[in-house]
């Protein structure tokens, strides 16, 4: 009932203030703050990192539920041989256990908790800069109202060429371009593209997504042509290799034959036993 009242009133509000300037025209805009969030790095980056702290602690939370879980299973079936002094000890360690997960519950996820908080803290940079180039643009497109699509303001039709999401958008990673520009040809590329209206920059972002895209078809296209000219020049490697090796073998059998049949078929050094001595020495 309430909702009712502050809606009819909200649009009461609007129809008038609409009338009273439909003389010199209304210029209604409005942005979309969720796509313009998910469209930015640096938040999609950030929000990630949030959700692996999210699914962390709501891991910690079912260790320690299946902690307690495993503490009330036990009392159950060691209640019979307890005695009660003991049994009401047991409990305080349960209910201790249990008020803990909840703190923890609260203090993560609850109420100003850290999940809440970090949010915070992650949107509101963004929001900031979002609030700031709305209001420049609001101004030097003469803009009477601008509404975030995503918010609860109820809107009941919006036009798609009232939109400025992108503009908005746009100017966010102009900002950060800028930021990252190392050179004076890039910040000089930077302002240029400023000037440019959004259908001009538009084209621009066309072509050079398009050039882009050829550029990565020709690497891909000059990677895969190494590959093949590194597959072509292992293979013939390998098999220069076995060539070599089965040469060198056959040398080593030639040599070890010769050196068998010099031996008198065995392939021990020539020479008289040990301890004999040879021809022409002293042991006449």
């Amino acid at each position: 009932m309430k909702f009712n009242k502050l809606f009819f009133l909200a649009v009461a509000f609007l129809s008038i203030t609409f009338m009273a300037q439909a003389q010199r025209g209304v210029r209604i805009g409005y942005i979309d703050m969720e796509y313009i969030l998910e469209s930015v790095p640096e938040y999609q980056e950030a929000q990630t990192q949030l959700d692996g702290k999210v699914q962390r602690w709501k891991t910690d939370i079912d260790k320690m539920q299946k902690e307690i879980d495993q503490m009330k299973l036990d009392l159950a079936n060691e209640r019979v041989l307890l005695t009660k002094e003991l049994i009401d000890e047991r409990d305080e360690e349960v209910k201790f256990k249990e008020d803990e997960m909840l703190d923890y519950q609260q203090a993560r996820f609850g109420p100003g908790g850290d999940l809440l908080i970090q949010k915070r803290q992650l949107i509101q940079p963004i929001q900031d800069q979002v609030f700031n180039i709305v209001q420049e643009i609001a101004v030097n497109k003469k803009y009477d109202f601008i509404f975030d699509k995503s918010a609860d303001v109820v809107m009941l039709f919006a036009a798609e060429r009232n939109d400025i999401s992108d503009i908005v958008l746009r100017s966010i990673n102009r900002a950060a371009k800028r930021t990252q520009a190392s050179s004076k040809q890039d910040k000089k590329d930077i302002e240029k593209r400023d000037s440019l209206s959004m259908e001009e920059d538009k084209e621009v972002t066309e072509r050079d997504t398009a050039t882009k895209a050829k550029q990565d078809e020709r690497m891909s296209l000059l990677e895969k042509r190494q590959q093949e000219r590194d597959s072509i020049r292992a293979a013939k490697k390998a098999i220069f290799d076995a060539k070599r090796a089965k040469l060198l073998a056959e040398r080593q059998r030639r040599k070890d034959s010769i050196l068998n049949a010099r031996n008198g078929g065995n392939n021990t050094p020539s020479g008289p036993p040990s301890g004999e001595p040879e021809d022409g020495d002293g042991g006449k």
